[in-house]
């Protein structure tokens, strides 16, 4: 147990190794009590970072955190503990603890491409808790610098990444190439497993490439599956940046960044 720590440090730590975690705060301090308010530590199912003052009113806190990491939700609750002989604490004081748990949700974002769009989605996206897989056989195409939650896959043969997609997984396909995104398309839906699959592109590709799906066996309800043009509605602008912020806002609509099962 750590005496003197950097929360935010231990929660940015905790964050990038995908470990569940519950940040517990002292919100309020009544008459005499171990520890001030404000006072944190960290908690997760086996480690205890920081102490907000040790003793009964502790072990119930962390307790209570390790139920929130059992039942696996981002939340947050507040409990109160008066010390006294229910908690065998001698201060006579009250404590109003906060307990926010952090989840990490399982989903992840496929980035087939590393051209300009796809570097600005992912600029979009790096200070979220997202983890990207990142595809392109190009390594000049990809920044020095990766996001911590961002993998680069470097290959010439990205429809064998296709077999690691799953139903927790998010897929944006916007390649250098027409072909190679029809071939990651109908590998994708043929794989018949993810939570979105979105192709950058008009309604004319979107057209030809239903044309030719259909050809290849692709029903029409997995055709409806099929986002295309990608982004949410009335984002009209053409720029790298402008298209990676409408599609990062479709994205986090359909519950990319939250617990629980993908958004139909």
């Amino acid at each position: 147990m750590l005496q003197d720590f950097s929360w935010l440090a231990t929660l940015a730590d905790l964050s990038a190794r995908r470990v569940p975690c519950v940040l517990v705060t002292v919100m309020e301090a009544k008459g005499s009590t171990p520890r001030e308010a404000g006072t944190k530590m960290v908690v997760t199912a086996d480690a205890q970072f920081g102490t907000i003052g040790g003793g009964n009113l502790e072990f119930e806190a962390m307790a209570e955190a390790r139920q929130l990491l059992a039942a696996a939700i981002s939340t947050a609750t507040v409990k109160d503990y008066p010390l006294g002989p229910k908690l065998a604490q001698c201060c006579g004081g009250a404590v109003s603890v906060l307990l926010e748990s952090f989840i990490p949700t399982g989903k992840k974002l496929y980035l087939f491409g590393a051209g300009h769009v796809g570097r600005e989605v992912v600029a979009v996206l790096s200070a979220l808790p997202v983890d990207i897989v990142w595809i392109d056989s190009r390594a000049a195409e990809f920044p020095a610098q990766l996001p911590v939650h961002c993998q680069r896959r470097l290959t010439s043969a990205p429809l064998a990444e296709v077999d690691n997609i799953d139903s927790n997984t998010y897929v944006l396909v916007m390649t250098h190439n027409h072909d190679i995104d029809y071939d990651i398309v109908r590998a994708v839906m043929q794989r018949g497993q993810f939570a979105y699959l979105g192709l950058i592109g008009s309604a004319t590709k979107r057209a030809r490439f239903e044309k030719r799906l259909t050809v290849d066996g692709i029903s029409p309800d997995q055709l409806a599956r099929l986002v295309c043009p990608i982004g949410v509605g009335g984002v009209t602008g053409k720029h790298p940046r402008e298209i990676a912020i409408a599609v990062a806002a479709q994205l986090l609509s359909l519950g990319l960044t939250r617990s629980g099962t993908p958004d139909a």
